[in-house]
């Protein structure tokens, strides 16, 4: 775009210079000792071999990978609230399972305080009892803390008050998926900002590159100045409107081999792009099938906890039996329980890892989550 400049300006200059061209003639005055000059400029180029279409090429590509910044910040958002939100749902769940430990323990502890009564048995197996009570209910109280840190989290996520609590619905269950390997890496190729930012790298290190090699081009541009100025002869002081224009061609002609060393950095520039592109195309590949042996893990850990769950309760309904049928101990009903409970917290850490899976396995295919 053309550029218009106002401009004024005063200068004194003492002395000036003057002629007397003879004895009896007045001293003849060159300049006046005070100038005053205001006019209005108008520059214009109308030729630079390049130049602006490159500087603008450069700008566009900077905005681009900002905008592709802008996403990758916008994905680690929505992950890092997935993770809370299913870690919210987790420890609700774990502290349903505790209260129903804290609860057969109860219950058993009654029993056993019956038994004491009728004399057969000792106030060791109720004092026993209390001590897995109160363990249970430490863990409640660390899964309590745990849940209250996790809001005050999701809080800060949603820009919320930290001591507001945010309400969080949903179903904490098992949803296992078929994932096709190939397809999955080849989504992650495509569409992970990291990829895109990459990319944009690269494209504004060639850009770079054209930018540099025409900024050494020359420039043909036209100018016109449209004012007022004093200095004019007969009358120095009178001010006069007056008018300049003006065609310019720059070439350059010797820059000290800045332009060339420049160029040289460019092209490193360029190379070590390239090389980060590969990086991390590699990387992406890595996080994929991280993601894929997290969760075949985690469903592997899931069958098993299943498995242990119906072990645990056959083993604690026996103990039970046992126990009053006079053939068990207390200890022995007591460890069914705990084991029982913590089969029960396996199979949701379990269905906790393998749903963060299933999100890390979006977030490496470069899926949109939010």
């Amino acid at each position: 775009m053309p550029q218009i400049t106002g401009t004024a300006t005063y200068t004194r200059i003492d002395p000036v210079v003057k002629l007397q061209l003879s004895p009896d003639s007045p001293e003849f005055q060159f300049a006046p000792n005070n100038n005053y000059d205001a006019h209005i400029t108008l520059q214009y180029g109308i030729l630079d071999f390049g130049k602006k279409n490159a500087s603008y090429n450069l700008a566009e590509s900077r905005r681009i990978a900002a905008a592709d910044q802008v996403n990758l910040t916008r994905r680690d958002l929505a992950y890092s609230a997935a993770q809370v939100y299913y870690n919210i749902l987790f420890v609700r769940e774990s502290i349903k399972v505790q209260d129903a430990q804290i609860a057969s323990l109860q219950q058993h502890q009654r029993e056993m305080e019956k038994r004491v009564e009728g004399g057969v048995s000792t106030r060791f197996d109720v004092t026993t009892t209390q001590v897995r009570i109160t363990q249970a209910q430490n863990t409640k109280i660390d899964l309590q803390n745990q849940l209250r840190n996790q809001q005050v989290q999701l809080a800060r996520l949603l820009h919320k008050p930290e001591y507001e609590n945010v309400p969080v619905r949903g179903a904490f269950a098992y949803q296992p998926q078929a994932v096709d390997v190939n397809a999955a890496l080849a989504q992650a190729s495509e569409n992970r900002p990291e990829v895109k930012l990459a990319r944009d790298a690269e494209n504004t290190a060639n850009l770079n590159l054209k930018f540099i090699e025409h900024s050494n081009k020359p420039i043909l541009g036209v100018g016109a100045q449209l004012g007022a100025k004093n200095g004019y002869q007969p009358n120095l002081d009178q001010i006069r409107p007056n008018s300049v224009g003006v065609v310019q061609l720059s070439v350059p002609i010797y820059d000290g081999n800045k332009n060339k060393n420049q160029r040289v950095e460019a092209l490193a520039t360029i190379r070590g792009t390239q090389a980060r592109t590969q990086d991390t195309q590699e990387q992406i590949r890595a996080d994929v099938q991280q993601a894929l042996n997290n969760m075949q893990a985690s469903a592997a850990r899931h069958d098993n906890a299943l498995q242990q769950i119906n072990q645990a309760t056959d083993a604690f309904t026996r103990a039970q039996s046992r126990y009053r049928y006079g053939v068990g101990s207390n200890l022995d009903v007591l460890d069914a329980e705990t084991s029982l409970a913590q089969a029960r917290l396996a199979r949701l850490q379990a269905i906790y890892n393998y749903t963060l899976g299933q999100y890390q396995l979006k977030r490496a295919t470069g899926e949109q989550i939010w």
